[in-house]
């Protein structure tokens, strides 16, 4: 079956179940709701926190679409430079696996939204954005 319409069932009967477990919680349980929080990976950008769900997911790949100075001077950890205005970049998304699920981010939010619409011509579907770019980020940066 298709992963994204098994994803889609299992979050629309999360959302289900969400509000009537909420209204019978004492509070208590709120974080545990917003933990829950799941993304999906359909091209769109997220914010900061949503992004940070959809990369932690086991199996998400972190790309960074940048230059390479720009990822040698911060990246997300554990990200993969592909640089979306490389030559190449068509290649090296035609080698991605496109069954994976892909975490991609830029400076600002536009290169990404431009390496997206690259990797869906490619067949690499699963994919979401960091609205606003690294820039937006809170978590953790690290340097070569």
């Amino acid at each position: 079956m298709n992963r994204r319409i098994v994803r889609g069932a299992l979050a629309g009967a999360l959302l289900a179940l969400v509000p009537a477990i909420s209204a019978c919680s004492t509070g208590e349980d709120a974080p545990a709701a917003e933990a829950a929080e799941t993304v999906a990976f359909d091209g769109s950008h997220v914010s900061a926190a949503s992004f940070a769900v959809a990369a932690a997911e086991d199996g998400v790949t972190i790309v960074d679409v940048r230059t390479p100075a720009e990822y040698a001077e911060g990246h997300l950890p554990g990200a993969v430079n592909i640089d979306v205005s490389a030559a190449d970049f068509t290649t090296q998304v035609a080698a991605l696996d496109p069954e994976a699920d892909y975490a991609v981010y830029c400076r600002s939010g536009n290169r990404s939204r431009a390496a997206i619409d690259v990797m869906t011509g490619e067949g690499v579907e699963n994919t979401v954005g960091l609205e606003g770019g690294i820039g937006a980020w809170t978590g953790d940066v690290v340097t070569d």
